[in-house]
């Protein structure tokens, strides 16, 4: 049947009217299709070893502590279990070979700590403040006002290395390494390869000074600081194989704690 004037018009007009509708609808399908497949490109290795709070770490007040290596205070009873699980550098390894874990509790002079390590060899190969680093090593990290920045020859924040001889390390503003023993009281005891380590952590902040007299901040509830623990592992030969850390490190270059102390996690502390 052929159209009158008058209604090819109408026709044409409908199918510009249907056009106009159809083709956003054409382009909200094709964007939409696409997004779906990116999402499904995702891979496995994209997605971080484990994610973590900005604050994810709390210490409850102690009423009691001895540091002794036994952790036997009712204030670990009540503390939460913390990993060191992030393999900062090395190769793969078994849990025979290393897995640690800690707790942390405070009062008013001190900041405690217990980890317990499994580690199947203690190394101390090294003497003094040369290549502590690749040693058997407990690092503590603690930046006592969640300040973060650079701290490598500062005391903006401190990486205490203790050694299976009790020895504290950390690098002082000359660039050198000292001795900070009077800043850990540190025990551990042993059961097999499992070690229980106690130690009782004086906090300075950032006006401490080496070799004058330096007066401890007194912790109270609710004060925040930065903090990490992290395990140097070494089997025997002349540099550690592992290290090990309880914060996710973005990027390749995860040995940074001993410089940036904005990859330490937050530790409150209640009472």
């Amino acid at each position: 049947m052929e159209l009158s004037p008058k209604q090819r018009k109408c026709y044409s007009l409908n199918k510009i009217k249907m056009t106009r509708l159809i083709l956003p609808l054409l382009l909200i399908a094709f964007i939409c299709g696409a997004c779906s497949n990116q999402t499904s490109n995702n891979k496995i290795e994209d997605i971080p070893e484990r994610e973590r709070p900005d604050t994810d770490y709390v210490a409850y007040k102690a009423s009691s502590m001895t540091i002794d290596g036994v952790a036997d205070e009712k204030a670990w009873d009540e503390a939460e279990w913390n990993e060191i699980d992030q393999r900062w550098l090395g190769e793969p390894y078994s849990e025979d070979d290393f897995s640690g874990r800690f707790k942390l509790s405070w009062d008013e002079n001190y900041l405690y700590l217990m980890a317990e390590i499994t580690d199947d060899k203690l190394v101390n190969i090294y003497e003094g403040t040369n290549q502590y680093w690749n040693d058997d090593i407990l690092e503590i990290f603690i930046d006592e006002d969640l300040s973060g920045g650079d701290h490598q020859f500062s005391y903006n924040a401190f990486a205490y290395h203790v050694d299976i001889d009790y020895d504290v390390f950390d690098i002082g503003t000359d660039r050198n390494a000292h001795y900070f023993n009077d800043h850990v009281e540190v025990k551990y005891g042993a059961s097999g390869t499992t070690y229980t380590w106690e130690a009782a952590i004086k906090v300075f902040d950032d006006s401490f000074e080496r070799d004058q007299e330096n007066t401890p901040e007194i912790l109270a509830d609710g004060k925040q600081m930065g903090f990490a623990l992290a395990y140097c592992d070494n089997d025997n030969s002349e540099i550690r194989e592992n290290f090990i850390g309880s914060e996710v490190i973005e990027g390749e270059d995860k040995n940074r704690g001993y410089i940036d102390a904005g990859i330490f996690g937050s530790l409150e502390l209640v009472d």
